[in-house]
């Protein structure tokens, strides 16, 4: 089964037709979990820097579904392309179904590779990325790489998923790569004065203080599971994760939810482009 086959491309055309981009669909095995996102372009005057996966798939017999969010700077070719090959690449991995950490870790080093080979057709830009793999609706599987989040709401409680990479919690690896952290006044921490991220795919001229490695973690799907939300950090500057949580907690579409979730960062004046995934377990 080739890529093409495994994985159903959903694809925002940067720059093109409307503001945002809108969808949603279900679990062909369980009927109870659902999903829907939303893209939403912000005030800068730069072309949709974020892409998004959101769909199930049936591989060898299971169930996956698969949702990622990347949110592209400098040019969205590198978002773009880890829409189209990130997954492909995982599900590449021989040990993905016995070590699916291992197979995510090495896919995400692998596909880094590719851009950083790809740098005069992609660009010199790069992208954050969050993926979340849920296996035949019981296990989650969650990684990223910079400040693209996931959260899961258990009994009405959020939990974070991923990990913020941001440059002044990650400072002694960057200096230890030779280079530095800015932190002017009125302006967020830097590497080298430039992004505002310690870790991310692409960048080819700050790759060497940069990292690509995601952290990963395995999420059991109970019965106490309501839903996770996937967002890019337009969401998450205006909005806290239990804010979210409660702000979609009664409704019960997935799509309508994450909708109303970009509403409600647009009203609290965020000004990035913004994509947002929920999935919904009841």
């Amino acid at each position: 089964m080739n890529g093409k086959e495994i994985l159903h491309k959903m694809k925002v055309k940067a720059g093109f037709g409307s503001s945002s981009e809108t969808g949603k669909g279900k679990s062909k095995l369980s009927k109870h979990i659902t999903h829907g996102y939303h893209l939403m372009k912000g005030k800068s005057n730069h072309a949709m820097e974020d892409y998004v996966v959101s769909d199930f798939k049936q591989v060898n017999n299971n169930e996956l579904g698969l949702f990622a969010i990347f949110d592209g700077h400098l040019g969205h070719d590198v978002a773009n392309y880890l829409q189209n090959h990130l997954f492909e690449n995982i599900l590449r991995e021989h040990d993905f179904w016995t070590d699916t950490e291992s197979a995510i870790r090495r896919a995400y080093h692998t596909t880094d590779a590719e851009i950083l080979e790809k740098t005069l057709v992609l660009g010199k830009g790069g992208s954050t990325a969050v993926t979340a793999i849920l296996i035949n609706g019981q296990k989650l599987v969650v990684a990223n790489v910079g400040d693209s989040r996931a959260i899961i709401s258990k009994n009405g409680v959020a939990k974070q998923l991923s990990v913020d990479h941001e440059p002044s919690k990650e400072r002694n690896m960057i200096e230890s790569r030779g280079g530095f952290v800015s932190n002017l006044p009125g302006d967020v921490p830097r590497v080298d004065g430039q992004l505002a991220v310690a870790r991310a795919f692409g960048d080819k001229s700050l790759k060497i203080h940069l990292s690509s490695e995601p952290d990963v973690v395995e999420e059991t799907i109970d019965d106490d599971t309501e839903f996770i939300i996937l967002a890019s950090d337009g969401i998450w500057k205006v909005i806290s994760n239990q804010e979210a949580v409660d702000t979609i907690k009664d409704i019960k579409d997935a799509h309508s939810a994450a909708k109303h979730l970009i509403d409600e960062a647009v009203s609290r004046k965020s000004k990035d482009d913004i994509s947002c995934i929920v999935v919904r377990f009841q």
